[in-house]
């Protein structure tokens, strides 16, 4: 898995301009009525982001930005394939350290966010199968566990629907 596959694939996922003022992520504060409601476009929101200009992100530069921000940041080297575009998907999704935490959760270790030693020798003797079924597992649960739930729960599941045929294809 590449950065360049792995961006083309989010990008099917993340798009167009959003300005829902009910979506947190949406604002700078990342407190709904709070900031400056500068929407999310790419997946690049403004709760992540509030210095920049959002509406006009180019592609190119989100680009940039989840290579440097976040595909760096999953420790992407030490992973199968398979499983670097699931916890990277659900970090853009729902933040790094819950990706990092519910991965964990899968492999059976501390929940700490940090993907050290330890959590990487549990998450390679694991049964490839079982690690990314336990992975979009956890967040689903994790999803559903959402105030927010109710509004945005049908997209998410159709995402992680989405993640289990790139699972299945990857693995």
């Amino acid at each position: 898995m590449t950065f360049d596959e792995a961006f083309k694939r989010l990008i099917g996922h993340e798009g167009k301009f959003t300005n829902d003022p009910k979506d947190r992520g949406n604002w700078t504060t990342g407190i709904i009525g709070k900031g400056t409601l500068k929407g999310t476009k790419f997946g690049i929101s403004a709760m992540t982001y509030p210095d920049l200009d959002i509406q006009n992100l180019t592609l190119e530069n989100a680009k940039t930005i989840y290579k440097r921000d976040w595909w760096e940041k999953i420790s992407a080297d030490d992973l199968h394939p398979a499983i670097i575009f699931q916890v990277w998907d659900f970090a853009i999704n729902s933040g790094m350290g819950t990706a990092k935490r519910k991965l964990q959760k899968a492999a059976g270790v501390a929940e700490d966010g940090i993907i050290g030693p330890l959590s990487l020798r549990a998450i390679k003797k694991m049964d490839l199968n079982d690690i990314l079924m336990k992975f979009n597992s956890e967040r689903l649960m994790h999803l559903t566990s959402l105030s927010t739930w109710g509004r945005y729960g049908r997209g998410w599941t159709i995402r992680v629907a989405v993640q289990l045929n790139y699972a299945a294809m990857d693995n």
